[in-house]
């Protein structure tokens, strides 16, 4: 088992990887109660989306653990859901069953662009300069979403977002979580995001502050609902897919799955110290295979697009180096499906830490970027600071990529640039103005 998951050259112990899969797992475990609340919106059953959600995680986090050997996990992505629910089906007015035929489109020409190798080559093209700012712009993403999700940042119409309300019960549970993070960190004890998430869950239930579970064990619930409908459409009525609409809807799931996938594993393989000194990634092709077949897999179970997760980090940041710790994931993943009352205590509150810490964590590649270089800074700024501006990782992506060929031009360092990155610029652009 340590050969085949290379511990000895990662330079991990099974203690490691095992603190740094529950990590990981109870950073993300929040997805299986989320999402199945937002696809509810749909008019699809919340039970089914449960189970669906967990399938789809457990099937993406192995093949990204046995064949990829990344410490990486997947699962049903946020934004992607809520684009499902509220652009596709709530605004396009097109049926939740055949929103689900558009995710295992774009799945299927995912498991093809992998098999070509064209989605490793693109991955491959991106500059190392841009792939440090990626992971910067994640760590900032990522303390956002967990500030705003603990409610001590919040929305504001006189200046968009402020401080929340630090009187209430959920706002102080997440600071104290935060300060306790900051002393495990420092000094240096091993497992210390995890241990913070245990001890603020539990310090929430003794105040009152995070709902303590009435139950342990329930029974599964049925995915009868669900299964399988994403292929009724293209059986019975294949025309009705047949329309600009639904192109743009595939293209969409496309499109920010792509580089929602693609930024997480520069972000997280770099934080790991997998990233080869070229700047390439091993075993990218069977990572991005991981995450293809993980969207397929899902939309035949009954939920959104599937993508990687950038909570990884946190794992990463725990110890894990291996795909063991996603196999730890895909385990924690199933043993939920039995366990679902105690999925309640993972509030926001209780993640916020962990992501805050991390984010502090990837903001350390801002150092590597050649900020003298107004030709590199520019674009490396802009895609920082969207991501965490624009709500969303694909969009600082987009922003950063077209002006880096841009500055790259004017300073005459037109042959620098890999042939694809002009690719990226026209597909980039094309985004914005047809389907953004």
């Amino acid at each position: 088992m340590k050969k085949y998951f290379l511990f000895d050259e990662l330079g991990t112990t099974y203690s490691r990887e095992i603190i740094g899969g529950v990590t990981t797992f109870l950073a993300m475990a929040y997805i299986l109660a989320v999402n199945p609340l937002i696809l509810a919106d749909a008019g699809m059953d919340k039970g089914a989306v449960f189970v669906a959600t967990a399938l789809a995680a457990i099937v993406g986090s192995l093949i990204m653990g046995v064949i990829a050997k990344f410490p990486i996990a997947l699962a049903p992505g946020m934004g992607l859901n809520a684009f499902f629910a509220y652009t596709v089906v709530l605004t396009y007015g097109i049926p939740w069953q055949t929103g689900l035929t558009g995710v295992f489109f774009s799945g299927v020409i995912f498991i093809l662009l992998s098999l070509t190798g064209i989605r490793e080559t693109i991955i491959n093209a991106i500059p190392q300069q841009l792939k440090y700012a990626v992971s910067a712009g994640i760590g900032l993403f990522i303390t956002f979403v967990g500030l705003k999700g603990a409610g001590i940042i919040v929305a504001s119409e006189s200046t968009f977002i402020t401080l929340g309300d630090l009187s209430q019960g959920s706002v102080l549970l997440a600071i104290f979580g935060i300060f306790l993070a900051v002393i495990f960190l420092t000094k240096k004890v091993s497992g210390g995001i995890f241990f913070t998430i245990v001890i603020t869950a539990i310090v929430g239930m003794v105040t009152g502050v995070v709902k303590t579970p009435e139950s342990i064990v329930s029974a599964v619930p049925s995915v009868s609902s669900t299964f399988g409908v994403a292929l009724d459409p293209i059986i019975h009525d294949f025309g009705s897919l047949l329309n600009t609409q639904f192109l743009i809807v595939v293209l969409t799931f496309l499109f920010v799955d792509f580089f929602d996938t693609a930024g997480t594993l520069m972000a997280v393989a770099d934080k790991a110290g997998l990233i080869r000194k070229d700047g390439t990634m091993p075993r990218a092709g069977r990572a991005l295979m991981a995450d293809a077949l993980g969207t397929t897999i899902g939309s035949l179970f009954g939920t959104s697009t599937t993508t990687a997760y950038v909570e990884s980090t946190s794992g990463v940041a725990a110890g894990a180096r291996s795909g063991f710790s996603s196999v730890i994931v895909a385990i924690l993943f199933a043993l939920s499906l039995f366990f679902f009352p105690l999925l309640d205590v993972l509030t926001g509150a209780v993640t916020a830490p962990a992501l805050v810490m991390v984010g502090v964590l990837m903001v350390s590649s801002l150092r590597l970027i050649e900020w003298n270089d107004f030709e590199i800074a520019v674009p490396a700024f802009l895609t920082v600071f969207m991501m965490p501006m624009g709500y969303s990782i694909a969009t600082g992506i987009a922003v950063g990529f077209i002006f880096y060929p841009i500055t790259m031009i004017l300073a005459g360092r037109r042959k620098e640039v890999h042939p694809l990155m002009y690719v990226m610029f026209f597909v980039f652009l094309a985004y914005f103005i047809w389907v953004r």
